[in-house]
């Protein structure tokens, strides 16, 4: 009988380089790779510790001074719509819902380069071709859907989700819209939808990837009741967003090895580091 031993992760860190959502700061990335027979259960325990996914690559930031960064995520059974929120469901009550493979398309590639050139034409994605497209949507070695939401009058493609399928929630891996319709708050409107689809499929949370107090990219995060954000090693309730702050400080971030070593890991596997 053969038998297939579990592998040890290796863990690495990114070189600094400019951070896109503090001006005047260095990021810093911890990651590993997402593959083999493990990579469900690996990304299910590290996207509990503040982890995220990019295609095969789980990442956190570990910048060697800041700590501003953190993991966000909605408990769904606390979670309670706004006014303003509700107003949002109510305008894209038209949009209709269809959740397919992860596959990539003409049509979402064609959203995805309006949606970047109106809103990050100077980001780290604004070059992005349509191979490199396919590769974000289609590498996935876990359960992922594409979540498409189109016009119910027009069929328009209006907005995509690409969504993890994890043991405790969904995880919104990257979201994008058409920018010229600003008045629909589609952004809001994908993460409303997602607290649905997760109470209708019985999941706790909704991962929202990071808040950044002090950005204004990722302060509309702090809009969602029942917001928890990843800190100090846990998961902790957002009581109030200015219980927070993007202050610097040379000790806010633990050395990389005693980060790794504190990394939980299924089937007891210890890490290692690169």
């Amino acid at each position: 009988m053969r038998h297939t031993l579990p592998i040890a992760p290796q863990f690495y860190v990114t070189a600094p380089q400019p951070c896109p959502y503090l001006e005047g700061r260095m990021e810093r990335k911890l990651f590993t790779a997402l593959q083999g027979e493990n990579s469900e259960r690996l990304n299910d325990s590290l996207s509990q510790q503040g982890f995220r996914r990019s295609q095969n690559v789980l990442y956190r930031p570990s910048c060697a001074d800041c700590s501003a960064c953190l993991s966000a995520r909605i408990d769904v059974a606390a979670f309670q719509p706004t006014k303003g929120q509700r107003r949002t469901l109510k305008r894209n009550a038209h949009l209709e819902r269809r959740a397919t493979s992860p596959w990539a398309s003409e049509d979402q590639y064609d959203l995805f380069r309006r949606y970047l050139d109106a809103r990050h034409a100077q980001g780290g994605m604004a070059d992005m071709d349509v191979f490199e497209f396919a590769a974000m949507i289609e590498e996935t070695p876990i359960r992922s859907r594409v979540v498409e939401y189109t016009d119910g009058e027009t069929g328009a493609l209006t907005a995509v989700s690409l969504t993890d399928i994890l043991g405790d929630g969904l995880s919104m891996v990257y979201s994008f819209y058409a920018p010229d319709l600003p008045q629909q708050s589609l952004g809001t409107y994908m993460i409303l939808d997602h607290v649905e689809i997760a109470r209708e499929n019985n999941l706790p949370y909704v991962y929202l990837g990071y808040w950044v107090p002090g950005s204004r990219k990722m302060g509309y995060k702090a809009n969602f009741s029942g917001l928890e954000v990843y800190a100090g090693g846990e998961w902790r309730p957002m009581k109030n967003p200015s219980d927070f702050g993007a202050s610097r400080h040379p000790l806010s971030t633990d050395p990389i090895a005693e980060q790794v070593a504190n990394i939980q890991l299924p089937d007891r596997v210890t890490p290692s580091r690169g």
